[in-house]
């Protein structure tokens, strides 16, 4: 089953592929469906990839693809379709196999403010600052950014100044670098270490010592995915 936007965005993908042989840009799209912010769009193009419809290829993160349309579309539909919720069976047109193009835009991730590597500050608050980054630099699922305070985690590469952008999550494999809420209202960045039933947050600097508590004093906010340097 599609959302309404979600049928708006591969219609309009769709028509400008056929009609131009280019895929429309983030700012196309999100006038288009009449969105405020590109990251509706990036959320929208993560959702059709998990079902099928289309595809970024793998060192092209930017290529957009249209691997098959709702039964009830056509391949030049118009991006003035109805677009209603549907629930339908699907296939895969020849006319939806396409040549890739790149969506030539970058991706706004809210900036939720400095987090510090060395010692833990207030939870995390939303604010409208935004950042812009790579599609290529993200996986699936929704992400933030936050900018470092600190140099606790400077041997993983990880520097003061520099801007983190984190996958949200509530779980992360051992050894992960993770943004983790101690206590309910304090926030870190460190590397998860589980020792039995205990939680270590560890720093990637000799001169800071691994912090351990108790499995309900922590929750993971987020894995670290990738990161910004400005020089």
């Amino acid at each position: 089953m599609l959302t309404k936007k979600q049928y708006e965005l591969l219609t309009f993908i769709n028509y400008r592929l056929n009609e131009t042989g280019i895929s429309p840009s983030y700012d196309e799209m999100k006038d288009a469906l009449d969105l405020k912010s590109k990251s509706g769009i990036h959320r929208l193009i993560t959702a059709l990839e998990e079902r099928g419809f289309i595809r970024r290829l793998p060192h092209k993160a930017r290529a957009l693809e249209v691997l098959k349309l709702p039964e009830n579309m056509t391949a030049g539909a118009s991006k003035n379709t109805p677009s209603n919720v549907i629930k339908a069976d699907f296939e895969t047109p020849a006319e939806a196999k396409l040549t890739p193009v790149a969506a030539n835009d970058m991706i706004e991730l809210p900036l939720l403010g400095k987090i510090a590597a060395g010692t833990p500050i207030e939870a995390l608050r939303d604010n409208s600052n935004t950042v812009e980054v790579p599609p290529s630099l993200l996986g699936k699922g929704e992400h933030y950014a936050l900018e470092i305070d600190g140099d606790s985690m400077i041997e993983a590469g990880i520097n003061d100044g520099d801007t983190v952008l984190i996958e949200r999550c509530d779980t992360a494999e051992n050894g992960t670098i993770v943004v983790a809420l101690v206590d309910d209202n304090e926030v870190t960045l460190k590397r998860l270490r589980r020792k039995g039933d205990q939680i270590a947050l560890e720093a990637a600097n000799k001169d800071f010592e691994t912090r351990i508590f108790g499995p309900d004093r922590v929750n993971i906010q987020g894995k670290l995915v990738a990161l910004l340097r400005k020089y």
